[in-house]
């Protein structure tokens, strides 16, 4: 018997052809609502893992601490700044700049060093080797870049090629660097027999200065009289007692003590009439006769783009310390004249800068 098309529709479907089960509109709509809440939570769910990756990303201000052994008045800060502009950073925009200053007193460096690592700076900055000394006391961790020191003589590096611990940058050791000044020295003034040397025994940088100039002394046949000092209160006892030992002319070995007290030191070599030659430009500028030496805002300079190449995944350890590439002979007409001194044509003609 055959089935008329709508007993077929009508009909029971045969089980292996069966109808899909239909659904009616108000368990569609169910569905479908209960499908956009569990996709509304998944996405705030994957917004809620993202946040905080896109927070560090875009909130994390890298913080560089700078630890000053003297006060506010820096000369070389700019240097510093500048080559952190060369490299894309504006401070207060990608890169915080912290300082923290001594005031001159060396035994506040510990206490400054270990306040930079209660806050957590991502990078030290030090300006001498006593500074970095205090810094690597307080942490072993944090990069600590040198603008200058002497990272082999006082165990802060193993090696200037491979540093091999958290301390590296920039070191103003030169060899023979104070014989070339001694050099300068006696061609300014020909006659010289005895020369005064003003040094502090303290300071590993002082210590090897005096020992080279010691060598060149004995080479130019110059007979050397040394006073010591060891902390500012020591500088008028000390022109005094050169003065007494009738020399003809001064050397200043480097050390920070004597670069804390340059103007001091310039006005009392003035005062004893004292013709001197100066390890960095800042005492040719304050009025010291003569300076030679390391280009030390260069120093400054070269020490951001260690910071740079630290904050971008660079190892301290892995990073050589330089030494310095630019160096400068300057000549102050001016204080030539208040001692009564004519310098010779031909050591006037090496000078990089004549000030007068």
């Amino acid at each position: 018997m055959k089935m008329s098309r709508w007993q077929i529709a009508n009909s029971e479907w045969p089980t292996a052809i069966a109808k899909p089960p239909q659904r009616s509109p108000v368990s569609q709509s169910i569905a479908l609502r209960l499908f956009l809440v569990a996709l509304s939570f998944f996405e705030a769910f994957l917004f809620a893992l993202s946040l905080p990756a896109e927070a560090q990303q875009s909130g994390k201000i890298p913080r560089v601490g700078i630890l000053f052994i003297g006060g506010r008045d820096q000369p070389h800060l700019q240097s510093f700044k500048q080559g952190l502009q060369e490299r894309g950073y504006a401070e207060g925009k990608n890169i915080k700049l912290e300082y923290k200053y001594a005031e001159g007193k060396q035994e506040r460096l510990d206490e400054l060093a270990a306040e930079f690592v209660r806050e957590k700076v991502d990078v030290i900055v030090t300006t001498a080797s006593v500074s970095a000394l205090a810094a690597r006391k307080a942490t072993q961790i944090i990069p600590i870049i040198m603008t200058s020191g002497s990272p082999i003589e006082t165990g802060l590096a193993k090696s200037l090629a491979r540093p091999g611990g958290n301390v590296t940058g920039l070191t103003v050791m030169v060899s023979d660097l104070s014989g070339k000044r001694l050099e300068i020295l006696k061609e300014t003034l020909p006659k010289m027999i005895r020369v005064g040397v003003l040094w502090t025994p303290r300071e590993v940088e002082a210590k090897r200065g005096f020992a080279e100039t010691e060598t060149a002394a004995k080479a130019f046949s110059l007979r050397m009289h040394a006073a010591q000092v060891n902390s500012g209160s020591d500088f008028e006892r000390a022109f005094a007692e050169i003065s007494k030992a009738h020399v003809d002319g001064l050397d200043v070995i480097l050390s920070p003590l004597a670069t804390l007290n340059s103007k001091h030191i310039v006005e009392l070599a003035t005062k004893y009439r004292l013709p001197g030659m100066y390890a960095t430009r800042q005492f040719a500028e304050e009025g010291g006769l003569m300076a030679y030496g390391p280009l030390i805002g260069d120093l400054y300079r070269r020490a951001a783009a260690y910071v740079d190449k630290i904050l971008k995944g660079a190892k301290p350890e892995d990073l050589p310390v330089q030494q310095p590439t630019k160096f400068e002979f300057i000549i102050n007409l001016n204080a030539a004249k208040q001692i009564g001194l004519t310098i010779p044509p031909n050591v006037l003609a090496r000078a990089d800068r004549v000030i007068k």
